[in-house]
């Protein structure tokens, strides 16, 4: 599988999400602002709850940058035996009944979904528990998800 490409759908994926946050929050930050959300009595806070989820839109921007920037910045590099897995790896698992969960070590993004070839990739990162159990392992070894035993399968 051709990880760069994964890269870059991640990339467009947090790009259109940012672009998306980004027009809602012009948006709160205007009703905010406008004539209208002016307080009619001490209980109308229509003004004040624009104001309160242009921040919150705000920082999930922020947030989103953050991700932006380092998947912008991670090398995606071919497994190495002697490394293990790390971060950029593309990871195949199968439980006892031999399902397939696929899996992408990330700087950022966890729980974004990727539709590739017919597969579906899940972003996971590096301080999920799962995460820290992948880093350093190779095909074959066990990790635990939850009750669920997974084999890794392969590593790309």
């Amino acid at each position: 599988m051709d990880k760069l490409l994964l890269q870059q759908q991640v990339c467009q994926r947090l790009e259109a999400d940012l672009a998306m946050l980004l027009a809602a929050a012009d948006l709160a930050r205007q009703a905010a602002t406008h004539e209208e959300s002016k307080a009619e009595n001490k209980y109308d806070t229509r003004g004040l709850e624009a104001s309160y989820l242009a921040a919150g839109q705000s920082r999930r921007a922020e947030d989103i940058r953050r991700a932006l920037a380092a998947w912008r910045a991670l090398q995606m590099r071919a497994y190495d035996d002697a490394s293990g897995i790390q971060l950029g790896a593309l990871i195949c698992l199968a439980d006892a009944a031999e399902r397939q969960q696929w899996l992408l070590l990330g700087p950022d993004g966890a729980g974004l979904k990727l539709e590739h070839l017919g597969l579906e990739i899940m972003l996971i990162t590096a301080q999920a528990p799962l995460g820290q159990q992948l880093l350093g392992r190779g095909p074959d070894d066990e990790v635990q998800a939850g009750a669920a035993a997974w084999r890794i399968v392969t590593v790309e």
